[in-house]
């Protein structure tokens, strides 16, 4: 069971969330947002490699909040800490591994990852929009390919400095043809053997041309269907966009449950700008994905339907500013969440904040 949210831990995070308002946040944004986005990974990376500054992480990591203090969570034949983890997109190449557990993390997925090497579209591919909360990123799966990943990620568990479930996200390359995509994730599948704990077959980033559309039914289903069955036990999720239809979330659903996967990702990136604040308008019309607090609702909505349809894990995600936000996915029906863009504007803290609100759930 969890230990209790005292007011003290409730009064540390406040203070280290005003630090970081007040100090932190400042300093990261007189940089762009890529700039900030790669010196956290860097830090991530850098703190990894050296054992104490690790130990002092993890210290920090849990200082704040009764991470680490409740009963975990046995699903998809994995133990999770708690319910909270590292959303797919920041840590594309697996360089913060070491590191995400001592943070305070859950579970982490890496990715989303590609068969070959490839730079992602042309910058600046990444926005903020803080009037709205949001974020508005065309990366297009920039990453080193699946095979340095897959060299990082063995590397790692060699030296157990794998703490936590670990998923991977995989997708196909940008110059790869949609009926040519299944032969990108199963070159993925492949050469993350014995390596990540479940995998995340990702059909729903609107930055790769054509991608959205294997989730429609027929596509879809064939894809999931040859994923699955490479993957022997390890467990298979698919990632749905917030931007379906009711009916054609429904339909994307039974097709994914009929392929046997063991669980569902929702949501990612959307496409919708109907919630970006009139003074952003303009940079709203930037091309890409909108995250953060325009998806808060939609979020939860998606993850109320997909529970409706199975009882097959859940991992929420899109949205989450606060713990507050956290527990309402829970409620909602998700049995994990990850966090992003809420880490932009909020920090850190937003984690054990998280942890603490959905321990009680």
């Amino acid at each position: 069971m969890a230990s209790p949210d005292t007011p003290l831990r409730r009064l540390s995070r406040g203070a280290s969330s005003a630090a970081y308002r007040g100090l932190a946040r400042p300093l990261l944004w007189r940089v762009d947002a890529e700039t900030a986005h790669h010196g956290a990974v860097l830090a991530a990376d850098t703190l990894g490699r050296a054992p104490v500054l690790r130990a002092l992480t993890s210290l920090g990591g849990y200082a704040a909040g009764p991470a680490g203090e409740q009963a975990p969570l046995e699903l998809l034949g994995l133990s999770f800490p708690h319910r909270v983890g590292l959303a797919a997109g920041m840590d594309k190449d697996g360089r913060g591994v070491a590191t995400w557990g001592a943070l305070g993390f859950g579970h982490v997925e890496l990715g989303t990852v590609t068969p070959r090497p490839q730079p992602g579209n042309a910058r600046p591919r990444l926005f903020r929009l803080p009037a709205s909360g949001a974020v508005i990123n065309r990366m297009g799966f920039n990453n080193r390919g699946v095979g340095a990943l897959a060299d990082r990620l063995r590397t790692a568990r060699e030296q157990g400095l794998v703490t936590i479930p670990v998923g991977v996200s995989i997708g196909k390359n940008k110059d790869t043809a949609v009926e040519d995509a299944a032969s990108d994730y199963l070159t993925c599948v492949r050469a993350l053997e014995g390596l990540a704990d479940y995998l995340a077959v990702n059909v729903s980033s609107p930055n790769t041309p054509g991608l959205r559309s294997l989730q429609d039914a027929e596509p879809l289903g064939r894809l999931l269907r040859e994923v699955v069955a490479a993957a022997g036990a390890v467990p298979v999720l698919v990632k749905l966009a917030p931007d379906l239809t009711a009916e054609a979330l429904d339909e994307a659903l039974d097709v994914a449950l009929g392929a046997g996967v063991a669980g569902v990702i929702a949501t990612n990136t959307t496409l919708d700008r109907s919630a970006v604040v009139p003074q952003e308008r303009g940079l709203g019309e930037e091309s890409g994905g909108l995250s953060g607090r325009p998806l808060t609702l939609r979020s939860r909505e998606v993850v109320r339907q997909v529970r409706a349809r199975t009882e097959l894990p859940v991992i929420g995600v899109g949205g989450i500013m606060t713990g507050s936000d956290a527990a309402a996915l829970v409620e909602a029906g998700a049995d994990l969440v990850q966090l992003y863009t809420g880490l932009v504007y909020a920090g850190p803290t937003l984690i054990a904040d998280s942890v603490a609100a959905t321990a009680r759930r």
